[in-house]
């Protein structure tokens, strides 16, 4: 069978995947996919390393050596422009290795780049296409521009409820309503946050450990937040007295935000959530404690309008549903 020649949103694609595995190890920076291409072969690749040195681009310079010149470059996010003490402009790596080509995601919004990493690759003689799978490319990148465009963290809200809504019986009792499928795909989840917050009361109740308990993944447990109105958390937390001061959270581009019902509320009362991630267990449960609190809302007409399925999936009996708020 002869198989056709892959195009550009395919390798765009291929490059969002890499990215993925640099996903908070990488912050404060972006981690950022790239691959380089020459006669349809896949000659280097890489994505932004652990504290955000070096990245995707120089990794996979670094890998192809002399085969990056007359490649393709695949970049999620347009190449930077500015020197770092850490390390030359990738626009300048790129120009410097002799590709001839370089297709991206999306422009980077930071004001030291946006534009003038494209325009030093144009000045060079090196063809630029940007845009290319742009909507998967900046969700893949939704912690950096969200940090970059509102000044915050981007908010994703776990919820793992009964079929009607409950997060727990009336007395309180929460383990487990989802089964073991689902609590490990809340572990990778976390695994791919820089922080996770709960409110108060869920700390006394449940004195939760917020890590990453999955083979292999333990290191890359999250900081923990603690969102208390007297503004004081225990050793090795980070406290916040307002939902508004996640913007504080330094070097925090992907937070998760996990209980209660009440911090839930709050969050999506002052619309700060940008991702709602729901486990559905096939149970009822009746009288219990609900999901949420109240979020304000005077209007239903107010309540349609606002969230897009981007992605469901059965683990085990339980279904996994997120969406994206529509902005």
């Amino acid at each position: 069978m002869i198989l056709s020649p892959r195009s550009d949103t395919d390798w765009m694609q291929a490059a969002i995947a890499l990215a993925l595995r640099g996903r908070a190890l990488s912050s404060p920076n972006p981690s950022v996919g790239c691959i380089l291409v020459r006669d349809g072969r896949v000659v280097g690749r890489g994505w932004t390393m652990r504290g955000g040195r070096p990245h995707g681009e120089a990794m996979a310079l670094a890998a192809a050596g002399d085969a990056a010149r007359g490649a393709t470059a695949y970049v999620t996010l347009e190449p930077c422009a500015h020197d770092s003490e850490r390390g030359p402009a990738c626009a300048d790596l790129l120009i410097a290795a002799g590709v001839a080509r370089v297709v991206i995601g999306t422009q980077d919004p930071d004001p030291r780049t946006n534009g003038a990493g494209i325009a030093r690759l144009e000045a060079a003689g090196i063809t630029v296409q940007s845009g290319v799978a742009e909507a998967s490319a900046r969700a893949s990148l939704s912690g950096f521009i969200t940090r970059q465009t509102l000044g915050r963290p981007f908010v994703t809200l776990k919820l793992a409820t009964s079929l009607d809504g409950q997060i727990a019986l009336a007395d309180g009792s929460s383990q487990w309503i989802t089964g073991e499928q689902a609590r490990a795909h809340t572990h990778v989840e976390r695994a791919h946050h820089d922080a996770i917050l709960v409110g108060g009361g869920t700390y006394r109740a449940d004195a939760p450990r917020l890590d990453v308990r999955l083979a292999g993944l333990e290191t890359r447990s999250p900081r923990r937040v603690l969102l208390s109105r007297m503004g004081d958390a225990p050793a090795g937390w980070t406290a916040l007295a307002s939902p508004h001061d996640i913007a504080s959270l330094a070097g925090v581009g992907w937070l998760m935000v996990e209980g209660g019902a009440e911090t839930a509320a709050a969050f999506l009362a002052i619309d700060s959530v940008d991702r709602l991630l729901l486990y559905r267990a096939p149970v009822l449960i009746g009288r219990g404690k609900a999901a949420l609190g109240d979020i304000g809302l005077g209007n239903l007409v107010d309540a349609h309008g606002r969230w897009r399925l981007d992605n469901t999936r059965l683990l085990g009996n339980d279904r996994m549903e997120s969406y994206q708020r529509i902005r």
